[in-house]
């Protein structure tokens, strides 16, 4: 006779077995290139390889520190990353509650479907569609200025502009996922909370505030955590379709710098050190914020 314990080893091994190419994918390309973290310490010469180039200690890392625009590529980054957070937050939160209070199914399933379709599309299709809506000649934002007597703007060449149409351009993409994320929670909130309130005499917007919101609370804890471990990803699909070296001073972020240093000017030793330090603070930022949403919202990952 098999064992219970044995059953249910074979009952396992099928999943186990399902999960393998999934692990052996994370492995390849997640953990087999950190291997390529020493190339931060070399004078890295592609035909040399690995073992075959000049060890140069910390070399790289001065020399990035020196550099005149690292500074400005780090204000950039983070500061588009956290304008991303906010407005992450906030504006689908907020779409969610209203999506919530519209009784008719059909609407409410219409505008659900109008604001996530532009999650499936690429930035490349994406940028195109900004491109050639806000063009300097000819396109419908700065036709419709031209009709109202206002002289047309390069938006995409004018730091003024860039970085509201990249948070803008962004919430348009990212809102519909994160509505239905929030709405997941609203709908896991006990209605009879709703019925107990409404008994009181709590309107609508007291039962937002002290149902909904604290009902909400573990989801937005848990989102902003998430994000918090890419507080120097700021996003370079959409930024590198989108920018020019017009707009630099705003929008140059450490991927685009890391892109033109690696791929570009072929310094691939200064490349992977910002990589690396990218990589290092992210681990750190992600590491206080699971501590911090234990301690304020006591919220556990496991």
């Amino acid at each position: 006779m098999i064992s219970t314990k044995k059953k249910r080893g074979f009952s396992q091994s099928a999943f186990h077995i399902m999960l393998l190419p999934a692990v052996i994918l994370v492995l390849i390309y997640s953990y087999g290139p950190i291997v390529g973290i020493i190339i931060a310490f070399q004078d890295f010469v592609p035909s040399n390889g690995w073992f075959g180039s000049e060890w140069i200690g910390l070399d790289n890392f001065r020399f990035l520190l020196d550099m005149p625009d690292i500074k400005q590529v780090l204000k950039n980054t983070v500061l588009i990353a956290l304008m991303k957070m906010v407005v992450g937050i906030v504006f689908p939160v907020g779409l969610a509650i209203l999506l919530n209070e519209i009784k008719k199914v059909v609407f409410k399933r219409t505008v659900q479907t109008i604001v996530y379709l532009p999650y499936f599309l690429s930035w490349v299709i994406l940028s195109g569609i900004l491109i050639d809506l806000l063009s300097p000649s000819g396109g419908f934002v700065n036709e419709v200025l031209v009709f109202f007597h206002i002289q047309p703007i390069y938006f995409l060449g004018n730091d003024a502009w860039f970085r509201a149409i990249l948070i803008v351009s962004h919430l348009w993409k990212e809102i519909g996922f994160d509505t239905i994320i929030y709405l997941a929670a609203i709908l896991s909130i006990d209605k009879s909370l709703y019925e107990a309130s409404a008994l009181d005499g709590a309107g609508h917007m007291k039962q937002v505030w002290h149902i909904t919101l604290p009902g909400m609370i573990p989801i937005i804890v848990l989102l902003s955590v998430l994000s918090m471990g890419n507080i120097l990803n700021a996003g370079f699909d959409q930024i590198f379709n989108l920018y020019s070296p017009q707009v630099y001073t705003s929008s140059d972020i450490l991927d685009t710098f890391v892109y033109r240093l690696g791929l570009q000017q072929m310094q691939y030793g200064v490349a992977t050190a910002v990589g690396l330090i990218k990589s290092v603070v992210s681990f750190i930022f992600i590491s206080v914020s699971y501590y911090m949403a234990y301690k304020i919202a006591n919220y556990r990952v496991f």
